[in-house]
């Protein structure tokens, strides 16, 4: 059985902050990202949170991310703005830029946020839950590292190029998607490659281009985009959003999110938010919820984003943390003294 520790979401931020702080990162960047790795542990997305910290604390501590970047935000038309993450996380050029693109969104019932020059932003989910809960319909698209392969070619040359997309409701939780172009998103494997456990059929193959099973193989081979050619069209779109749009690097061009060599990635965010009221009218609301009454009245299905909804639920009175990992972090938090040990 796994020996784990139960932790609160805010003894989470508090531990990854103090492990980014530890990793040169500053301390405004630190609580920025810590927020959104103690939200992926509350909301069952152990993949993207403190499983995936040693990453980033290693690229800070390299400069392949630069921790103490101050990201700038510039207002290029009414609706329109653009936050140069300078080589930083993308967490923080987020933060900066939401408060004016919730202002422009209502002011104008649509507007648009380009991020570049940054680095992963880890759940987008994080990012548009947050718009849609101050009623504003959010779409963010991200572009990553090369991970998969063209439909029909050889090696990796899209990222995983994540998209999500939330709706709000008035009287329960967004309507939230958040999925990658992939099969399956790379810290997948990644966490896979570190538990030492094989992959199902159909996540990757190899740098020979076959089929594997073998996570350290996947690493030096490709992801496969979902639904062959519809996945890698859905990366190439996500790419002219997130690359083209924002002055970044496409993803072919981009460093890798996995390794320390190659300096910062340079890849980009786009959100787009639209007022639901202006072109939907008020009724747009109790619409969409006849919609979904439909929906679920088809069979025994799920909404996208339930199983967050559920795991959220199961994990108010705690979260269950392997005691290993909780001890690792606390290692790389071991230069910032402000941390007391919560593994003893």
């Amino acid at each position: 059985m796994t020996d784990t520790i139960n932790l609160s979401v805010s003894e989470i931020e508090t531990l990854a902050a103090a492990a980014l702080r530890g990793s040169k990162v500053s301390p405004v960047n630190a609580r920025s990202v810590a927020q959104s790795i103690a939200a992926a542990e509350r909301d069952g997305q152990q993949i993207v949170g403190l499983s995936y910290l040693p990453t980033y604390c290693a690229h800070a501590a390299c400069g392949k991310v630069d921790g103490h970047a101050v990201p700038q935000l510039k207002t290029l038309k009414a609706a329109a703005l653009h936050v140069d993450a300078r080589c930083g996380f993308a967490h923080p050029a987020i933060e900066l830029a939401l408060p004016a693109l919730l202002a422009a969104g209502r002011a104008h019932g649509l507007a648009a946020l380009s991020i570049g020059n940054s680095y992963a932003c880890g759940s987008l989910g994080y990012f548009v839950d947050s718009l849609a809960r101050d009623g504003l319909i959010a779409l963010m698209l991200a572009n990553t590292s090369p991970t998969i392969s063209v439909y029909g070619g050889k090696g990796p040359f899209f990222g995983t190029n994540p998209i999500a997309f939330a709706v709000p409701r008035a009287s329960a939780d967004p309507l939230l998607i958040d999925q990658s172009s992939s099969v399956v998103a790379k810290v997948a494997v990644i966490d896979a490659h570190r538990r030492g456990v094989r992959m199902p059929d159909g996540w990757a193959v190899d740098a020979t281009g076959q089929p594997t099973n073998d996570p350290a193989a996947a690493m030096t081979g490709a992801l496969l985009p979902f639904g062959g050619y519809k996945g890698a069209s859905l990366a190439l779109m996500v790419d002219v959003f997130a690359a083209g749009l924002t002055g970044s690097n496409w993803s072919f061009e981009a460093s890798s999110f996995g390794s320390n060599e190659g300096g910062p990635p340079r890849t980009g965010q786009f959100i787009l938010v639209l007022d639901p009221k202006l072109f939907g009218g008020d009724n747009f609301g109790p619409r969409f919820e006849i919609m979904l009454g439909a929906m679920l009245g088809t069979g025994d299905i799920r909404l996208p984003g339930d199983r967050r909804l559920a795991a959220r639920a199961q994990h108010r009175n705690g979260i269950p943390v392997e005691r290993h990992l909780v001890a690792e972090i606390e290692g790389l938090a071991a230069r910032d003294r402000t941390l007391a040990s919560v593994s003893s």
